[in-house]
């Protein structure tokens, strides 16, 4: 890890670690790839203000999201399959932001469940949660994440659907998945991630797997992914967000909100929080970015609840470029998984600490001593 510099270079190990199939599930976007290509150009397009003589000598980068104290205004997104990135993968990752001092959000779609992340750790986490068409199976999932002392719950609201990921198809990274003498060749020569991932507790989707047995009904990866692919809910609505809440008691953020008229709504229905959030640029391809969707969000709706941000983050520049456009702080999902791909627990940390790293320059060159009151003089006009 010493001679890491950049979450580019926890990429690059990634990228020679992972099968390609598993890589580019995690690099890759919807049809065209458009919104994710904007995701990243419209935050490298942002200039920041350069400002001298001014004393930062004390810069502080600790601050709070949902009521939280943390040590940076940046936690770790809900990634799908974090497991099979790394041995026991979302343990590993959620005890990288507990040594960091911030938060790890846990997939519906994990391969840990919520209870092996309860174990492994000291600190409250979140629990991002689908909601799929069995409603028995969201109320099961908001129980355990009570049980677990789950801090918040983020709705991931943007999927009602899978949009299509052309490379997965390419690949076979389909339920059932398609084996190919390309991809079975591409497995043969990586020995280091088969052998880490088969000491992993569990190599299925951990959370729906219990919930199926809960039901009598056959678990395991290709069962599992293929309930979960059957069971989005093309019906989820407004009135399904006040369910929600009639059963969790905690937080209530929702993730994926990209228009303000929308965030409006948020805003109305009395949710805690929201992520402004295009899936990465996963679902619908040729919406805007998050970074050009989120100014008019945050001023329509920022004094009424919380503004996160997440869609390609990759350091503490972009960090500083989302705080000033609104946000209260941002989510990281593939910076997370190249570091988890990369190093484990200590790659997530590695990640993490450059990150704030590159966040304490950033502001001291732009003549910021607090995060929490960094303000839209940061970008040149």
């Amino acid at each position: 890890m010493s001679v890491i510099t950049n979450v580019e270079d926890l990429r690059q190990v990634a990228r020679r670690r992972l099968p390609r199939a598993l890589f580019d599930y995690c690099e890759r976007g919807s049809y065209n790839e458009l919104t994710l290509a904007a995701n990243r150009a419209d935050l490298d397009a942002i200039r920041l203000r350069q400002r001298v003589l001014i004393d930062v000598s004390q810069i502080s980068v600790a601050t709070t999201m949902l009521g939280e104290e943390l040590s940076l205004p940046v936690a770790i997104a809900p990634t799908g399959m974090a497991g099979l990135f790394a041995r026991d993968g979302e343990v590993q990752g959620a005890r990288a932001a507990q040594a960091a001092g911030t938060r790890l959000c846990l997939s519906t779609m994990s391969i840990c469940t919520i209870e092996d992340v309860r174990d492994a750790t000291a600190q409250p986490f979140w629990y991002q949660l689908y909601m799929f068409r069995d409603r028995g199976f969201c109320k099961a999932m908001i129980e355990r994440a009570k049980a677990a002392n789950c801090s918040a719950l983020f709705v991931t609201v943007d999927l009602p659907m899978r949009g299509q990921r052309h490379m997965d198809l390419k690949n076979g990274l389909t339920v059932p998945p398609r084996l190919t003498m390309r991809n079975a060749l591409d497995l043969a020569i990586r020995p280091r991630w088969i052998m880490d991932v088969m000491r992993s507790k569990r190599r299925s989707f951990g959370n729906v797997d219990l919930y199926l047995a809960s039901q009598g009904k056959r678990q395991g990866a290709v069962p599992s992914g293929g309930w979960a692919n059957n069971n989005y809910d093309r019906t989820l609505n407004w009135r399904d967000i006040d369910w929600v809440r009639s059963v969790w008691p905690g937080k209530i953020v929702l993730k994926g909100i990209l228009d303000v008229e929308d965030a409006k709504l948020a805003a109305s229905a009395g949710v805690d929080g929201i992520v402004v959030s295009n899936h990465g640029g996963r679902q619908l391809d040729g919406a805007r970015s998050s970074i050009a969707s989120l100014p008019a969000i945050a001023g329509a709706v920022g004094d009424r609840l919380e503004v996160l941000f997440d869609g390609g983050v990759r350091s503490g520049q972009d960090v500083l470029k989302a705080l000033a456009h609104g946000a209260r702080g941002c989510l990281i999902g593939r910076a997370f998984l190249y570091g988890l791909a990369a190093g484990g627990e200590a790659g997530v940390k590695r990640a993490l600490d450059l990150i704030r790293a590159e966040l304490e320059v950033t502001m001291a060159l732009t003549g910021t001593r607090d995060v929490t009151s960094v303000s839209p003089d940061v970008i040149a006009r």
